[in-house]
């Protein structure tokens, strides 16, 4: 988990993610489903401040570690 301050920058790893939506219901301003295969789609690499813990608390939700926090 990324903690302090400074700017928030998110990678997903598409190959890994299983489609679970968890990521979606935690900050859908952040991300997004994939329509065809049911897959993470980043919106926003670097989200607002506001969103910040609702991006931590997407990126723990996620079964398959698909978000990468730096």
């Amino acid at each position: 988990m990324v903690t302090g301050g400074g700017t928030l920058r998110i990678e997903v790893d598409r190959d890994r993610c299983c489609g679970s939506g968890n990521c979606v219901l935690a900050a859908p301003e952040v991300f997004d489903q994939d329509e065809a295969d049911g897959l993470v789609l980043l919106l926003r690499p670097a989200p607002p401040p506001e969103a910040a813990d609702r991006v931590r608390r997407a990126a723990d939700l996620c079964p398959a570690g698909a978000i990468r926090l730096t």
